[in-house]
């Protein structure tokens, strides 16, 4: 498990391995993860997009944009967390992913990162 705050909003990240499916005559990885967003902040905020950097072993680095996570734009209050799960295929057994989400205080009306910390993802059998 890796854990990280920024800003006030602790972010927490559990990673697995899902297995392994031939596509489009290629071996892929299947990696899951599943995030806590947790505000330890005195002010609401909430979380408008995403931005990811996926590192496969193998492949040059992806860029992911969007609007919220899993469709959802989630607004925390202090104390409230947000979980989702989501996941990724990479064509190695070996990779990490890192990255932010921008979000925005609704006290200051502000917008600010919260950064997404580095997290391995590694078949089991891979050796590293």
């Amino acid at each position: 498990m890796i854990t990280q705050i920024t800003k006030g909003i602790k972010i927490t990240v559990k990673t697995s391995f899902e297995g392994t499916f031939f596509k489009n005559y290629k071996m892929h990885y299947a990696f899951g993860y599943k995030i806590t967003i947790e505000n330890q902040s005195k002010d609401s905020v909430q979380l408008t997009s995403r931005h990811w950097q996926i590192f496969d072993a193998l492949n040059e680095v992806e860029i992911v944009d969007g609007d919220g996570v899993i469709g959802k734009k989630p607004v925390l209050k202090p104390g409230e967390s947000h979980t989702y799960s989501s996941g990724c295929l990479l064509t190695s057994p070996i990779g990490a992913m890192r990255g932010h989400y921008n979000m925005v205080n609704f006290t200051s009306t502000r917008r600010f990162r919260v950064i997404i910390p580095t997290f391995k993802l590694h078949a089991p059998f891979a050796l590293n």
